[in-house]
């Protein structure tokens, strides 16, 4: 039975693979997975998995740029209001 890819990887992937296609995604990912490797040998570290809105909590102003624009694509107009 094989592990489910983790999602960092699964999201770089696809990020990869949209700007320069599928092969170079794939050996970009398997390079990411060597280092990751070659650090929990060296550090004797456990590999733990960021989780699926990293990318959201490391640039959250891009984040909600791009949803803005998403919606915008699909003909809503954004209108954006503090919570509080």
């Amino acid at each position: 039975m094989r592990p489910e890819p983790t999602h960092l990887l699964r999201r770089r992937y696809r990020r990869i693979a949209l700007r320069r296609g599928p092969q170079k995604a794939n050996v970009a990912i398997q390079h990411s997975m060597l280092i990751a490797i070659w650090h929990m040998g060296t550090n004797g570290t456990i590999y733990e998995d960021p989780g699926a809105d990293y990318f959201t909590t490391l640039h959250p102003e891009r984040a909600k740029q791009r949803a803005i624009h998403q919606l915008e694509a699909m003909g809503y107009n954004v209108t954006l209001n503090d919570a509080s």
